[in-house]
C-alpha cells in the first residue's frame, strides 16, 4: 500500500479505482430490491392481506416515512461510530432479513390448512410483513446516506473522474428502479402455491430478496480493495449541540437586564466558534424555506399507491402488450432519464435567451405546480372511470339480477318495475326490503324471494319451471367481488373420465364472470355452445393510457422542483454543512407522507376524485405561500461569508501579533531604561 496515498490500494480501470466496480453493482441491485418490493407493495395490501384501499394507503406512507427518516439515523452511526463500511454491512444484513420476511409473509400456503387458496391465519401474515417493512426501512435508509459517500472515498487526488462516479452511480439507481418496476409486477402476476395456485406475491418479493443477497455479497467481497475512512464524528451533531446551547443560553437570559443581540443563534458565541455560527445561520435560512415543501411529496409519492390503485380499474391492454397496474410507475423513471438532459441543454437556456431570469427558487415554485396540474389530470382520469364503475348496495340495500336458462324468453314482474320480457339480464335491480314477491311466467308462478343486505344476488329462472319443486334458484355472491387484472385469453377444460371439453374466454381488466354448466351438458364438437357465461361486472374500459399526462406533470414538477432544490440548497449553504441540509430534505418528504395519512384521515371524501381535487389545492396554497417566501430571500455565497471570517480572524491574528510586538518593545525600552538609571546611580 502507497503509505502516501492510503486511498490507492488496487489498479486503476479507464480511470477508476477498481473498488468502485462493485459499490456500482451493490447500489444498483439495492436499488433494483427497494423499487421492485415498493412497487408491488399497495396491491399486496390490498388483495393479499384484504385491507380496504384507505388503510392499504396509510401503511404503504408510513413505511415511506420512515425510510426517509432513517437515514439521519445512518448518517450518525457510521460517521459518529461504525464508520461507513460496517454501517453498510450491517444494516444491509438487516434490510436483507426484511426482505425475505417479506417474501415469506406472501406464501399462502403456509397457513392455509383448508387449501382453498386463502390463508387461514392472517394475523401471522400481517405480523411478520410488518417487521419486515420494518426492516427493510431500518436498512435502505441506513444505508441510503452511506453509499454514495463511501464511493466517493475511494477516489484520491490523481483520480479525475469522481464527478463521473456520481453520474454512472445515480444512473444505477434510475436504471434499477426502472427494470424492477417492470419485473415485478410480471413476477406478481404469475400463479405459484405448493396446494393451490394464487398471485405470486412470494416470487415478487422473492426476487428482490435475491438481489439484496447478491448486493451484500458483491460489497463483501470488494471489501479488501476499499479505503475505510476512520469515523471523524458528525456535523449534524455538532449543530444540534450548538443551537440547544443557544436556545438554552437566551432561556436563560431572557430578563430585560441582558442586552439583546443581533441573531438568536449569537447566544451561543460564550462557547462556540464564530465562523460555524455564521455557517449555522446560513443553513437555518435555507431550512426555513423547507418549512412548505412536504407537500409537494405528499403528492409526489402517491404514484406508487392512490395512482396504482386507480390504474387497478382501467383497461392496459396497449395493442398485443399487457401492461400491469404496478408497471404504470415506470414512466416516471423513463420520464426522468428522458427530461433531464432536455431542460438542461434545450429548456433552461432557452427560458434565458428570452430574458426571464428562472432562478432556482422560480424553478421550484414551477415544479410545485405542476404536481398539481398532475393531481387535477387524476381527478378529471377519476371521473371518467366512476362513470364505468358499477353501483354496489348500500348497507341498507340488495341487488338482485335476473338469468334466464332457457332458450326462450320469460315474462318477469318485480316491485317497482314494470313487467320485463327477458331472455338474459346483464341489469342488477336494487330493492330497499329484505323481501320481495317475484312473479314468473304467463300465468305466472310467484314466489318470495329473500334478499342479503348489502350484497349481490342472482335469481336463475331453469328452463322448466314447475309449481311442484317451486324451483326458483338464487345464488350470493360477496359484496367485494375478485377483479380480473389480466386481459388475456383463458382455456378451460372439463374432463369426465375420457371426455374433454375445452371453453375458450378472454378476460377484461376488473371483470367478474360467472359460468354456468347445465345439467344437460353433453360433450363433443359444439360442447361450449351450453355453457352459459354471466358477466357480473364490466371489465374496465378506460384506458391506462390516460395516466401518462399525470406521470408526465408529476415527474416534470419532480426535475423542476427535486433536482433544483437540491442544487439550490447546496449552493447556499457551506461546504461543510451538506449533510445538515440532505437531512432536512429527506426530513420533508418523510413528513409529506405523514401528511397523507393526516389529510386522508380528517377528509373522509366519498369520491376519489374530490380528494385528488383537494390535494392539488393544498399544494397551490402551498405554492402562493412559498412563492411569497422565495421573493423575499436574498441570494448568498457562503464562501464570501467564510472568507471574510477568515480575513477577519487573521487581522486579529496580525494585531495580536503587533501588540505582542510591541509589548516586547516596551519591555526592552523600560529594561534599557532601568539599566541607564541604575548606572547613573553607580558612577554618583
Amino acid at each position: 500500500i502507497d503509505k502516501e496515498d492510503p486511498k490507492k490500494r488496487g489498479k486503476d480501470v479507464c480511470g477508476y479505482p477498481l473498488s468502485i466496480f462493485f459499490i456500482v453493482v451493490n447500489e444498483f441491485c439495492e436499488r433494483f430490491s427497494y423499487y421492485g418490493m415498493r412497487a408491488v407493495l399497495v396491491l399486496y395490501f390490498k388483495y393479499f392481506l384484504q385491507w380496504d384501499e384507505d388503510l392499504a394507503t396509510s401503511i404503504y406512507h408510513t413505511f415511506v416515512a420512515l425510510c426517509y427518516l432513517t437515514p439521519i439515523l445512518g448518517a450518525i452511526v457510521a460517521d459518529s461510530w461504525l464508520g461507513k463500511f460496517k454501517t453498510i454491512v450491517y444494516l444491509s444484513i438487516v434490510y436483507t432479513i426484511g426482505q425475505v420476511a417479506m417474501a415469506v409473509s406472501a406464501v399462502h400456503d403456509i397457513t392455509d390448512s383448508n387449501r382453498d387458496g386463502t390463508p387461514d391465519n392472517m394475523t401471522f401474515h400481517v405480523a411478520l410483513s410488518m417487521v419486515g417493512l420494518f426492516l427493510i426501512a431500518l436498512g435502505t435508509g441506513g444505508i441510503k446516506p452511506c453509499v454514495a459517500a463511501f464511493g466517493g472515498d475511494q477516489f484520491s487526488e490523481h483520480q479525475v473522474r469522481l464527478r463521473t462516479f456520481f453520474s454512472v452511480f445515480y444512473l444505477c439507481i434510475n436504471g434499477g428502479s426502472l427494470l424492477s418496476t417492470i419485473i415485478t409486477p410480471i413476477l406478481r402476476g404469475q400463479e405459484c402455491g405448493i396446494y393451490s395456485q394464487q398471485k405470486c406475491y412470494s416470487l415478487a418479493f422473492g426476487v428482490p430478496a435475491a438481489l439484496m443477497v447478491v448486493a451484500l455479497v458483491v460489497f463483501i467481497v470488494g471489501s479488501g480493495m476499499y479505503y475505510k475512512a476512520e469515523p471523524e464524528g458528525n456535523i449534524m451533531l455538532d449543530v444540534c449541540k450548538c443551537i440547544g446551547f443557544a436556545i438554552n443560553n437566551r432561556y436563560r437570559h431572557r430578563s430585560n437586564q441582558y442586552p439583546r443581540r443581533q441573531h438568536w443563534m449569537d447566544w451561543a458565541e460564550e462557547k462556540y466558534d464564530k465562523l460555524l455560527i455564521a455557517q449555522i445561520k446560513m443553513v437555518l435560512k435555507v431550512l426555513f424555506l423547507y418549512i412548505p415543501l412536504p407537500m409537494f411529496w405528499t403528492l409526489f409519492d402517491q404514484k406508487g399507491s392512490r395512482w396504482t390503485l386507480q390504474a387497478t380499474t382501467m383497461n392496459g391492454y396497449f395493442g398485443k402488450l399487457v401492461i400491469q397496474p404496478d408497471q404504470m410507475q415506470i414512466f416516471n423513471p423513463i420520464l426522468i432519464l428522458t427530461l433531464v438532459p432536455i431542460m438542461d441543454s434545450v429548456i433552461y437556456p432557452l427560458i434565458k435567451k428570452c430574458g426571464f431570469n428562472f432562478t432556482p427558487l422560480k424553478r421550484m415554485t414551477v415544479g410545485m405546480f405542476l404536481a398539481a396540474m398532475a393531481f387535477v389530470c387524476a381527478a378529471l382520469v377519476q371521473v371518467e372511470i366512476d362513470k364505468t364503475l358499477p353501483v354496489f348496495p348500500s348497507a341498507s340495500q340488495s341487488q338482485l339480477k335476473l338469468l334466464n336458462m332457457g332458450s326462450s324468453a320469460v315474462t318477469v314482474n318485480l316491485p317497482g318495475n314494470e313487467s320485463l320480457t327477458l331472455n338474459a339480464s346483464d341489469k342488477y335491480f336494487t330493492f330497499e326490503t329484505e323481501q320481495i314477491i317475484v312473479s314468473v311466467g304467463s300465468p305466472g308462478m310467484t314466489q318470495a324471494i329473500f334478499l342479503k343486505r348489502k350484497s349481490r344476488q342472482t335469481l336463475l329462472i331453469p328452463s322448466v319451471i314447475s309449481n311442484e319443486c317451486n324451483n326458483l334458484c338464487k345464488q350470493y355472491y360477496s359484496f367485494l367481488a375478485i377483479f380480473s387484472f389480466l386481459m388475456i385469453r383463458t382455456k378451460f377444460s372439463l374432463l369426465s373420465g375420457s371426455q374433454s371439453c375445452e371453453y375458450i374466454k378472454d378476460f377484461g381488466f376488473g371483470g367478474s364472470y360467472t359460468f354456468f354448466i347445465p345439467s344437460t351438458f353433453v360433450f363433443g364438437p359444439d360442447c361450449q355452445d351450453s355453457i352459459t357465461v354471466v358477466e357480473d361486472i364490466e371489465p374496465n374500459s378506460v384506458h391506462m393510457a390516460l395516466q401518462i399526462p399525470q406521470y408526465f406533470f408529476i415527474t416534470a414538477g419532480e426535475v423542476m422542483f427535486s433536482v433544483t432544490g437540491l442544487e439550490f440548497s447546496y449552493s447556499q449553504a457551506p461546504s461543510n454543512m451538506k449533510a445538515v441540509l440532505q437531512a432536512g430534505w429527506l426530513f420533508t418528504v418523510a413528513i409529506g407522507n405523514f401528511i397523507v395519512l393526516i389529510v386522508a384521515e380528517i377528509a373522509k371524501l366519498p369520491n376519489k376524485w374530490a380528494e385528488y381535487v383537494l390535494f392539488a389545492s393544498l399544494l397551490v396554497l402551498v405554492c402562493i405561500i412559498f412563492s411569497t417566501m422565495a421573493y423575499f430571500y436574498t441570494y448568498i455565497d457562503p464562501s464570501e461569508i467564510e472568507d471574510q471570517f477568515s480575513k477577519k480572524v487573521d487581522e486579529d491574528e496580525d494585531d495580536k501579533d503587533k501588540r505582542e510586538k510591541a509589548e516586547i518593545k516596551m519591555v526592552r525600552r523600560d529594561s534599557a531604561e532601568s539599566y541607564d538609571d541604575s548606572y547613573k546611580q553607580s558612577n554618583m
